[in-house]
């Protein structure tokens, strides 16, 4: 038998968010065609992922790539499963978002206040202050004390450093979260969830396991925890994996993820290279784990190679590059010749053409009885 080992653990539940679309495409090239979107979006929309983000409603002066989201919308073919949503920063994105309810489905359900631990960053990327997002938590609770909310949820971003003003400790994020908490309290409304964000990649796992034992143990009521992780230094994944390992199965894990891997704020001082979760990395990672998350492998890997042909260059996802672990059938064959490149590397799923001409030192077939004892395995097991 040569199938995926069985993994022990108490995991909490995990829920993907897929960005690819709108974190994705914001750092691309605007000159992207509503046609090419649509394809990339169809693709995403085969895989089984519960969640994507299909754009947001900003200003195209600002954020030229999402100039046609009205139009996208209209045309996409919705997906009966997939939840669609988009981003709106302000009450006139919010808006348009409104107009295209459903296929969309709006993020607000559950009302949330907000502040950025870098006042540079905010001024930067909303022309706000932090001060003005603090004056603006009183109205997001007055709205939704009038609206009869019962729960709701605290959210800090720039988390855990900003390239202005240095790493923030977990004294600072916890006391910008308590600020919050007490705020709704006040407002007899429960929180059970935390957003934390981190657009400029400053996430370590040791400092993201820690931060989510204190959120657990000062306020019990939170068991729903999002985390927006960028990969600027290459730790995004370890670190969610960390909050995996962290949190248990009272709790649910929600993370933002981007098809292989784009994303990034121009605002944020590291453009492409910002980089996010691939959302095949974090599938194979999972499903390795004893997580089941309900998306196909294998048509993720495709909607990464459409993801390249839609940006025109190269991601960054890693299994969508070497293919998930083979295990049965998908095993290399033994006379495989020599693999050097990126496109040779892909015959798991291109197929032997890719490597046609490749030098080959075998003077005959490779035989292993290894190899012939699992192939007698998989015989009687499918007996």
């Amino acid at each position: 038998m040569n199938e995926r080992p069985s993994v022990t653990h108490d995991f909490p539940k995990v829920e993907i968010i897929e960005e690819g679309m709108r974190e994705g495409l914001q750092i691309e090239d605007a000159s992207i065609s509503v046609e090419e979107k649509l394809k990339l979006l169809d693709a995403l929309s085969r895989t089984g992922l519960p969640t994507i983000v299909v754009g947001s409603f900003v200003s195209p002066k600002w954020t030229p790539q999402m100039a046609d989201i009205d139009e996208l919308v209209e045309r996409f073919t919705p997906m009966p499963g997939v939840t669609y949503t988009a981003l709106a920063l302000n009450e006139i994105g919010r808006e348009r978002l409104r107009r295209h309810v459903p296929p969309l489905v709006s993020p607000e359900l559950v009302p949330q206040t907000l502040v950025h631990a870098c006042d540079v960053f905010v001024r930067r990327n909303t022309n706000r202050s932090q001060a003005d997002e603090i004056a603006g938590w009183d109205e997001v609770i007055e709205r939704a004390r009038n609206a009869g909310a019962s729960r709701a949820g605290i959210a800090l971003n720039a988390a855990w450093g900003s390239n202005w003003l240095g790493p923030f400790d977990e004294a600072t994020r916890t006391g910008l979260l308590e600020q919050q908490y007490e705020r709704w309290r006040a407002a007899s409304i429960a929180v059970d969830r935390v957003w934390l964000g981190d657009p400029m990649g400053w996430n370590l796992p040791l400092d993201v396991a820690s931060q989510l034992r204190l959120i657990r143990r000062r306020w019990p009521s939170i068991t729903r925890f999002h985390l927006h992780l960028h990969d600027a230094r290459g730790t995004a994944l370890l670190s969610a994996f960390q909050a995996l390992l962290t949190l248990g199965p009272e709790c649910t894990l929600v993370l933002d993820t981007s098809i292989g891997g784009m994303g990034g704020c121009p605002y944020g001082g590291h453009g492409q290279m910002t980089r996010m979760i691939a959302t095949e990395d974090l599938v194979d990672l999972l499903h390795e784990s004893g997580v089941d998350t309900g998306v196909n492998l294998d048509r993720l890997i495709e909607a990464a190679a459409v993801a390249e042909e839609v940006v025109g260059h190269s991601l960054w996802g890693h299994v969508s590059k070497a293919g998930a672990r083979p295990r049965g059938d998908r095993l290399f064959p033994m006379d495989l010749p020599f693999i050097q490149t990126e496109r040779q590397a892909q015959h798991f799923r291109l197929g032997p053409s890719v490597y046609d001409g490749a030098p080959s030192p075998w003077s005959g077939p490779i035989e292993s009885p290894h190899r012939a004892a699992l192939c007698e395995d998989q015989i009687e097991f499918r007996a």
